[in-house]
């Protein structure tokens, strides 16, 4: 028999909150997206800032066409098929199919099947590590579908109309202030963004991984808030699809993303790609948006994520890698930093992920209060114990970055987490259209998509000047603290806000105008360790 060698970081425990069904079905038809290495090591730092083209890319740092051919043998010798439409050297995955029983004796796992207690969904899943034959494995960084288990959760939270809402307001405002909600146009406008662009020419990318929209939906909204209604485009991966018609579902997600985004950068082309959630599903959505040379998006806005505790370490590095790769092309990664404090639903103090990792925007959560068309107040969004909060603090996976670590308080071990903040509150949140009903919702879902609008016009202004997308821009927004509205009042449960970056709310909410002229100004970035991992 043939040595094999234990994939490196491939280890899962046992699903949390989750029955066990038994042994998965021998028979049961199992597909894997096997993550090869790249030709070469990609060192962002090395590119100084430079934007590579996707024909660039696909030369340096695609798969090697000579690994693929080695997980080919790899699948013939143990009964897999190849499903080469959905494989790909740029987002270096190579697709395998074949029954739970030759995944099991291919890769070395029992497969066991399991009921998700809180989603109602049905999965598999294995607990220990993965193995392939010694002569196979050096080319694999991960191996992803063998777990199917849920991994991550929509951060957005509608507001509670049953509830008195001065219940919720723990954060000192102004007196005899009143939340209210806004248009996601009002918020813009209260924001600073830019009036003279409206994103043409520009597609901005969303991540779901559940749920749909309705063109008669985003019609009524966007006819309610008079704009033209957005070309909005769905793209299927791994057997995703825009599925509306569950209200209390995903649905609201969708069309949170949707409608805000379409409402700060009205021209943009909006691609929204859908994928099952799981890790595979996941990682395999963003690798397809970023590497997407037909809707070519220079901004994805993902607003859905998991606690980073719960990641298992090759699912943590291969979408981290995806981001690195986001970086090196130019595309902008805005990502909710989640709706429940400094603890992200867990015990202890625990960030969220992919919102950790150093290569996206973070995004977190504020209570917005306005008078008139200017800004009244702003302080951390906390309606916690009976609500959600900001999420925010500090990464066990990832060390900090050397463009962050003048703005984290001194001795920070890790990552910080959010970058930046806005609006989030649902006591100050969005009007919305979902599934024929008007709601008012918030959650960091609601800043990832404001945020990415917000690129989408910077990417606009930098076109008219002959100059790359905006991409990886924390070195130099960390480098314009000044261009945010700091955030001083309010905690998230463990941290509290306070003059400069804080694990709350970042560097603040954004003055639009004033970020659009440190984007469309900043140099190439200076060489600098753009991320580094902790364990």
């Amino acid at each position: 028999m043939a040595s094999r060698t234990t994939l490196e970081k491939s280890e899962h425990k046992a699903p949390a909150e989750a029955t066990h069904l038994g042994r998965t079905s021998p028979q049961q038809p199992v597909s894997v997206s096997v993550i090869v290495r790249r030709k070469n090591p990609l060192h962002l730092h090395e590119l100084q800032g430079r934007r590579l083209s996707h024909a660039e890319f696909n030369a340096q740092y695609a798969a090697d066409p000579a690994d693929f051919d080695s997980i080919r043998t790899f699948a013939r010798n143990h009964g897999l098929t190849v499903d080469e439409a959905a494989t790909s050297l740029p987002r270096r995955t190579i697709v395998l199919k074949g029954t739970a029983e030759a995944m099991e004796k291919a890769f070395g796992v029992e497969l066991n099947s399991y009921q998700d207690t809180r989603r109602n969904k049905r999965f598999h899943a294995f607990t220990g590590t993965i193995s392939l034959p010694e002569e196979h494995a050096p080319a694999v960084e991960a191996v992803l579908g063998l777990d199917s288990r849920p991994v991550a959760s929509p951060h957005f939270r509608r507001r509670d109309t049953s509830a008195d809402p001065n219940r919720k307001k723990k954060q000192p405002t102004a007196p005899q202030q009143q939340p209210q909600p806004f248009n996601a146009t009002q918020v813009a406008q209260l924001y600073n963004f830019p009036t003279n662009l409206n994103g043409s020419g520009q597609t901005i990318a969303i991540l779901e991984l559940g749920g749909g929209y309705t063109a008669s939906d985003l019609q009524t909204y966007f006819q309610g808030v008079g704009l033209n209604t957005p070309n909005v485009v769905a793209v299927g991966v791994d057997g995703g699809s825009n599925s509306p018609g569950d209200p209390n579902g995903a649905d609201g997600e969708v069309e949170l993303d949707i409608q805000v985004a379409g409402s700060v950068a009205n021209a943009a082309n909006i691609a929204v790609y859908f994928a099952p959630n799981s890790d595979q599903g996941f990682i395999d959505a963003i690798t397809t948006a970023v590497h997407d040379t037909t809707n070519k998006p220079s901004v994805l806005s993902i607003s859905w994520g998991g606690p980073e505790s719960s990641w298992s370490q090759a699912s943590v590095t291969a979408l981290d890698n995806a981001c690195q790769s986001a970086a090196a092309l130019g595309v902008t990664i805005t990502v909710a930093s989640g709706d429940s404090g400094s603890s992200d639903g867990t015990t202890g103090t625990v960030v969220d992920f992919p919102a950790s990792s150093p290569h996206v925007l973070a995004c977190g959560g504020t209570a917005l209060y306005a008078n008139g068309t200017s800004i009244s107040e702003e302080v951390v969004w906390d309606d916690q114990p009976q609500g959600g909060a900001s999420g925010g603090g500090f990464s066990g996976s990832f060390a900090v970055p050397t463009w962050q670590t003048s703005a984290l308080p001194s001795g920070s071990s890790g990552r910080g987490v959010p970058d930046v903040s806005g609006d989030a509150s649902p006591e100050t949140g969005y009007n919305i259209i979902v599934d024929g009903q008007p709601q008012v919702v918030g959650g960091t879902s609601a800043v990832a998509p404001l945020y990415a609008g917000l690129i989408a016009l910077v990417n606009q202004q930098l076109a008219t000047q002959g100059a790359a997308s905006a991409g990886f821009v924390n070195p130099t927004l960390y480098q314009s603290a000044s261009d945010f509205n700091d955030i001083t009042q309010g905690n998230n449960g463990a941290y509290s806000a306070g003059p400069g970056w804080d694990a709350c709310t970042g560097l603040g909410s954004p003055n639009g105008g004033s970020i659009l002229t440190a984007l469309t100004s900043a140099a190439p970035a200076p060489p600098a360790n753009l991320g580094g991992s902790v364990s």
